[in-house]
Order: structure tokens, then C-alpha cells, then sequence
């Protein structure tokens, strides 16, 4: 993809959520949205690069536009690292500082980088110079003590001198002592007008903002304020409907809306292919159980999938049993 078409991809996107956005993930939220940009996981480019841990980069042909989220710190194993997934046909390649787990912070990258905007720089240079794709930063707004009214446009100042010109900002601090990872993602105060008045500080930066937005409504309103994308994370994943259903048309004015129904049935011969590889059903049903979320019948869909799809021989029937139900 060019960078205009994914950009405007970027319009919205659904967050990077590890142990969430899989390829089963992010193959369901394609069907609900033909224009809505998706990320993976965190992929470490250690994994990548002195793992060989290639599966990783698995994904399917109908998921573009995707986007590679890397995790790490050191510049030319994160070159590295990019070249292999632009290799594997990935649109973006977004380097992550803004994940605030302990396994993050022993191995120096995430949130933690905050703190050190000269090496995310020279990752970011490192990474570009690498590969012909978009390479973009996710980042908080600050760590721990940092005072994010100073620290952010500073942090911004010095990447951007690097290259990097798409920037997607959650709107909280990370504090790296005395909150877990999932207190990190609701405890620190959201601070939306300050990632606001960055866009007016940087208006030629491309600035995406996350953290807490869980409608449409809410985007529609960011990208009327004047900002370039809006990022949502777990309101996505577990109302994806709500979320990406109406997506191309509110946020892109393209399509029709989709209809999650027909979605399921989309999904059947993916089920299939998967079984068929060897895998089980509930690795891609977990993604769908909010699919119905609000409906009649949404209970019996989750009830249905979840006690039954770890059974032996559980396939396709399952699901056909458990849309019965939304029917």
C-alpha cells in the first residue's frame, strides 16, 4: 500500500493487544470492516531475529491493511526485525513504546523508552533505513514521574527529527512501579485535550490517539477536533460489532454497513482450514464470543462456544448451532 491509502486506512484502527489480535482476530475484524487498519501483537524482534520464531509473522492475504507491531530497543536487530516482516508483505512496520510490562522493562523497550527518546530515534532511522513501508511509534504520554506536558512534545521533536511522521499517542502515563500492566490500562488519568493540543504543536505529524474510546461516536468526534486517526483497543475486541460494523461508512464513507451474521458464516471456511491444519475451534471462536454483544440471544452464542468448543471434534456445526440462536 502507499503511505496516502494507509493512512487513510489509519483513519481508525484497533489496537495491538497481546495475547488478543491474532491472525483468527484480525481475520474476523476484516469482515466487519473492509478499511479499518489492523495491527498484531507485539512481535519482539529478538523472537524474530535470534528465535527464528517466523510463525509469528503468519498472517492471511484478506487481513491488509495489517500493520507488524515490533517490540525492542537495540537499533540493527530491530532493522532486522522489519525487514522481515516488510519481507512478509506487512503495509506498516509501528515500533512499540507504550507496553508497560515487567517482561517489557527487563528487556529495555516499551514504555520504559519514553525515557529515552535519542535511542527510539535510532531505532526509528535504523528501522527506516531497512525497509520501504511506514515505520510509525506507538507511545504514552509520559512514564512514572515525567511531567508529560514537557516530556511528550520533546519526545515527539526528537523522533520525528529521525523520519518518523506517524505517531499513535495513549492518552495516559505508564506508571512502570506499583501498577500491573492491566491497571496501567485504566488507573493513570486519561489526558485527551493534551494529545489535541500536540496535533496543533505538530500539524504536519500524522497523530492517531488511543486509550479509553469505546464508540464510534467518540471517533467521529477526535477526527472532527482535528486529529488524524483514532485507535481503539478492547471495546473493539469484545464489541467488535458495535465498533466495525458501521465503520466504513461513519469513518470512511465508503460500503455499506456489515452485518455480523453473515460475518460468521464468512468465517466458516477459515474454521475449516484451520481445523484442517491441525488447529482447535476454540482458538478462533474466543474472538468471536462478543460478536453479538447487546443482541437477543447473545448469551447462548457465548454459552454454546465456550462450553463446546473444546470438545473433541468440535467444527463449523458448533458455530452453525450457537448462530441459531442470535437468528
Amino acid at each position: 500500500m502507499s503511505p496516502d491509502s494507509i493512512r487513510t486506512s489509519a483513519r481508525l484502527s484497533v489496537a495491538p493487544m497481546m495475547d488478543w489480535t491474532d491472525r483468527h482476530c484480525r481475520y474476523l475484524h476484516r469482515l466487519l470492516s473492509k478499511e479499518t487498519l489492523l495491527y498484531t501483537e507485539m512481535v519482539t524482534s529478538p523472537a524474530l531475529v535470534r528465535g527464528g520464531a517466523l510463525h509469528l509473522l503468519d498472517y492471511s492475504p484478506e487481513e491488509h491493511p495489517v500493520a507488524l507491531q515490533l517490540g525492542g530497543s537495540n537499533p540493527a536487530e530491530l532493522a532486522q526485525a522489519a525487514k522481515m516482516g516488510a519481507d512478509a508483505g506487512y503495509d506498516e512496520i509501528n515500533l512499540n513504546v507504550g507496553c508497560p510490562s515487567d517482561r517489557v522493562q527487563s528487556g529495555t523497550f516499551g514504555a520504559v523508552l519514553m525515557k529515552h527518546p535519542a535511542l527510539v530515534a535510532d531505532c526509528v532511522k535504523a528501522m527506516q533505513d531497512a525497509v520501504g513501508v511506514e515505520v510509525t511509534v506507538k507511545c504514552r504520554i509520559g512514564v512514572d514521574e515525567q511531567t508529560p506536558e514537557d516530556v511528550l512534545p520533546a519526545f515527539l521533536e526528537t523522533v520525528s527529527g529521525a523520519g518518523c511522521n506517524r505517531f499513535t499517542i495513549h492518552a495516559r502515563k505508564a506508571w512502570l512501579q506499583g501498577l500491573s500492566p492491566k491497571e496501567n490500562r485504566d488507573i493513570p488519568p486519561l489526558d485527551y485535550p493534551l494529545v489535541l493540543r500536540m496535533k496543533q504543536a505538530f500539524p504536519h505529524l500524522h497523530l492517531s490517539i488511543n486509550g479509553g474510546i469505546t464508540s464510534l461516536q467518540q471517533a467521529q468526534e477526535f477526527l472532527e477536533a482535528g486529529l488524524d486517526g483514532v485507535m481503539i483497543g478492547r471495546a473493539a475486541y469484545h464489541q467488535p460489532a458495535d465498533i466495525l460494523c458501521q465503520a466504513d461508512p461513519l469513518i470512511y464513507g465508503t460500503g455499506q454497513a456489515s452485518d455480523p451474521m453473515q460475518a460468521v458464516q464468512q468465517m466458516l471456511p477459515h474454521i475449516e482450514a484451520h481445523l484442517t491444519g491441525g488447529g482447535k475451534l476454540a482458538q478462533v471462536t474466543r474472538h468471536m464470543m462478543g460478536l453479538f454483544a447487546g443482541r437477543p440471544g447473545a448469551r447462548q452464542w457465548r454459552r454454546i462456544l465456550s462450553e463446546g468448543a473444546h470438545l473433541p471434534g468440535a467444527g463449523p456445526a458448533l458455530v452453525e448451532q450457537a448462530l441459531v440462536q442470535v437468528a
